[in-house]
């Protein structure tokens, strides 16, 4: 059985509800029964009789969460790239997916993301994978012996899509999902509602995914006015609709008792980030994909600024590096250019902002975790940032920053999951 009392010593670093960053040096952060007991500069009597694992002078930070990454994409990550978002989805994305109909393939190329993912810093992933229920089952299989925490869709798409894609019809959709979630039976790994995206999705098949959402009690993914096209399209779809966000709520699929996450957002106005605030969507934000795909530059700190609960996506492969390290530092870069180039009154995004989004923020998402408040679950990254060292004394906010835009997964030192060392 593995051991969940113990006590990490390093300096500590987190982020909590004020996206502030709180750091001790040299500190103790208590793990009881998977979960944190909290951070102490010295360690409480109480907890004297714990098993000790001094990793001084690592940086201890929370586990990374990552909102949106496309699992069958990791196979062509980085390819593609001079391409905008609906020819890259026609000419790299959907005929990549199409080989998941063949489990060899699949259980090959699910088996390098999952061991991929696995050695990186995110310890909470929000998962797309595709049509195929045995390929998205498969998927789930491997995600569970990982130790790592996800939330896992088989995508939905009756429409505009190829034929090798294509379902059949609502119906069979519908079918297939109901079968899928039959197999959905594992502690760590958990199924998620994925209509793709509207313009891919009859209105049969969204009315009937509201009621299976009903049925089950699911969350629910998708994307949501990621370009200019799209959204154009999408008022052509739902004409009846007072736009994109507000066609998802028509669905029922927006919100309020419906936990949701909607990736992108970019072209979000006024009243679909109103809207969202209201019915507390999440944002999943992508800047690396965005820029990728010439998509634009989310408006985030808009969404902040009205109370939006927002977390960071790599969306592999729109995004080419999976690090929510990187889209950190992306998020504090395009904001800056944002706020450049349209020349607003809006404040770029912060590093510590940024840090909370890929950590406290994102993992609300699951519910306690991504910080190390007591009472959250026990996530987290020990980072050997030697190798990051400067001719000057850096602070503990300052080595963070360093680990942000320099590290990657050859920095971390151990890495934790509900209490449980992944390595």
């Amino acid at each position: 059985m593995t051991e969940k009392n113990f006590v990490l010593k390093g300096d500590l670093c987190w982020s909590d509800e004020s996206r502030s960053i709180q750091t001790i040096s040299d500190g103790y952060l208590v793990c009881i029964d998977g979960k944190s007991a909290g951070v102490f500069p010295s360690l409480p009597e109480c907890y004297a009789g714990l098993r000790l694992v001094d990793y001084s002078p690592y940086l201890i930070i929370p586990g990374l969460v990552d909102l949106h990454i496309h699992a069958p994409q990791f196979a062509f990550r980085g390819l593609g790239m001079d391409l905008q978002l609906l020819d890259w989805l026609e000419r790299r994305a959907f005929p990549e997916e199409g080989k998941y109909a063949n489990l060899e393939y699949t259980r090959k190329a699910y088996g390098l993301f999952v061991e991929h993912i696995r050695r990186g810093p995110s310890t909470r992933l929000v998962i797309y994978a595709t049509v195929h229920s045995e390929a998205t089952l498969l998927l789930m299989e491997m995600l569970e012996k990982s130790g790592l925490v996800t939330m896992v869709g088989k995508i939905n798409m009756d429409r505009n899509s190829p034929d090798y894609l294509r379902e059949e019809s609502a119906a069979l959709s519908l079918a297939a999902t109901e079968k899928w979630l039959k197999g959905c039976n594992f502690k760590n790994t958990f199924p998620i509602l994925t209509p793709r995206f509207i313009p891919s999705c009859s209105d049969e098949l969204m009315r009937g995914l509201a009621g299976i959402q009903k049925k089950f009690g699911l969350p629910v993914q998708s994307h949501l006015s990621e370009n200019q096209q799209e959204v154009e399209w999408v008022g052509k779809l739902c004409p009846q609709s007072a736009g994109y966000g507000a066609a998802y709520r028509d669905y029922d699929l927006f919100g309020g008792s419906v936990p949701t996450i909607m990736a992108h957002c970019v072209w979000s106005d006024k009243e679909e980030i109103a809207l969202m605030a209201e019915r507390q969507v999440f944002l999943a934000h992508c800047p690396q994909s965005n820029t990728n795909l010439s998509s634009g530059i989310a408006p985030v700190r808009r969404f902040l600024d009205a109370g939006v609960p927002a977390g960071l996506g790599s969306d592999i492969a729109g995004g080419v590096h999976d690090s929510i390290f990187r889209t950190m530092a992306d998020t504090v870069q395009v904001s800056k250019l944002r706020q450049t180039l349209l020349k607003t009154a809006e404040k770029p995004i912060k590093l510590e902002e940024a840090f909370y989004l890929g950590t406290a923020g994102g993992g609300s998402f699951f519910g306690k975790c991504g910080s190390f408040t007591a009472g959250n679950d026990f996530d987290v990254l020990v980072m050997d940032d030697r190798n990051l060292a400067a001719p000057f004394e850096l602070s503990i906010q300052d080595r963070l920053d360093r680990v942000v835009y320099l590290s990657d997964e050859r920095n971390i030192r151990a890495k934790y999951v509900k209490g449980n060392i992944l390595f």
